[in-house]
């Protein structure tokens, strides 16, 4: 019971604004996201606490309004209407309604909530994304932002963004885990069936002709390379478990997942590595043997090449984090 009390007392409170235009999609995923365990108290709010209209036939109803904002850990910004930032500034209530949020607050959008934070000049000289296909008009309203719209989200420590609706809920599962450690992520994930990691840097999903239907995928190779990362992997191997010709598999592996077979293994082995990192007490060498990695200074490298620092510097962050009590899973 005291502990229930505590990781009440500790939980970190989310507050997202809805605007007008407010996409119904992008509006629930922090919702369901950070309140799927007990360490966060996430709450909506709108600029008077009146209905939003949405960009579906319905409006939505808030039970709060902008002065929620003073109470926020964390803001999200969801999908809206983006013509009222085209000048380039916020419309006076939304500029109004910015004020309440405190100095140090983290930051985060969702898909052309982007707009809105650039507008308020959170941006200005940093690096951001949004989606795709408003990214022209984005470089044109804020051309002092750093656009990069080559990657599903970007953090840059207290405002991150993200491209297009389902990189919303790649964002958020990648603010859990790092407030959390991957293994509280894991259980959100699971809880809401999504895959638990699409790394930040991975291509968002431009338009492009589909490739032509066929029975063959790449899923099953992808799969099998999961359980037989520890082996040194090459294409061949992962064609063959496909039944392809080398080149036909890196042309459909490339259309299906974003990105070449080989920079995806060194994803996926990055990622095991750094849960093995928060979860294990194994020795750098140990588990760049584990993850395919042929020595620890090869691990080394591709962990800073990712996120920039040690394996034992990212140890001491996450597993310091990554204890929290049984309660807060749910």
């Amino acid at each position: 019971m005291v502990a229930t009390s505590n990781v009440q007392a500790a939980r970190h409170r989310v507050v997202v604004l809805a605007l007008d235009g407010v996409y119904p999609f992008e509006l629930g995923i922090a919702s369901r996201v950070f309140s799927t365990v007990e360490l966060y108290d996430v709450s909506t709010c709108s600029i008077d606490g009146a209905p939003v209209p949405s960009r579906s036939d319905f409006a939505i109803a808030v039970q709060h309004d902008s002065r929620a904002l003073a109470t926020a850990d964390t803001v999200v910004i969801p999908a809206c209407d983006i013509d009222m930032t085209l000048d380039g500034t916020l419309p006076p209530a939304v500029a109004a309604a910015f004020t309440h949020i405190r100095p140090g607050t983290r930051i985060v959008s969702i898909c052309t909530g982007a707009f809105v934070t650039a507008a308020a000049g959170l941006l200005d000289g940093r690096p951001a994304t949004t989606h795709w296909n408003v990214a022209e008009l984005f470089r044109r309203t804020f051309p002092r932002v750093r656009l990069n719209t080559d990657v599903l989200y970007v953090d840059d420590d207290d405002v991150l963004t993200s491209a297009g609706a389902a990189a919303g809920i790649d964002l958020c599962l990648h603010v859990v885990r790092r407030d959390h450690g991957s293994a509280v992520a894991n259980t959100v994930a699971r809880r809401c069936v999504v895959p638990p990691w699409r790394d930040g840097g991975q291509a968002q999903y431009i338009e492009q002709p589909v490739p032509p239907s066929t029975s063959a995928g790449t899923a099953a190779a992808r799969h099998w390379a999961l359980e037989n990362l520890r082996l040194p992997l090459t294409m061949d191997d992962l064609a063959v478990q496909a039944r392809m010709s080398k080149r036909t598999f890196a042309r459909r592996f490339r259309d299906e997942v974003g990105m070449s077979p080989g920079r995806w293994l060194i994803q996926q082995r990055v990622f095991r590595a750094r849960h093995l990192l928060e979860s294990t007490d194994l020795t750098v060498d140990r588990i760049a043997g584990e993850v395919g990695f042929a020595t620890g200074s090869s691990l080394r490298q591709h962990l800073h090449d990712s996120i920039g620092i040690s394996p034992l510097a990212y140890r001491r962050t996450f597993r310091a984090e990554s204890v929290v009590p049984a309660e807060a899973l749910g």
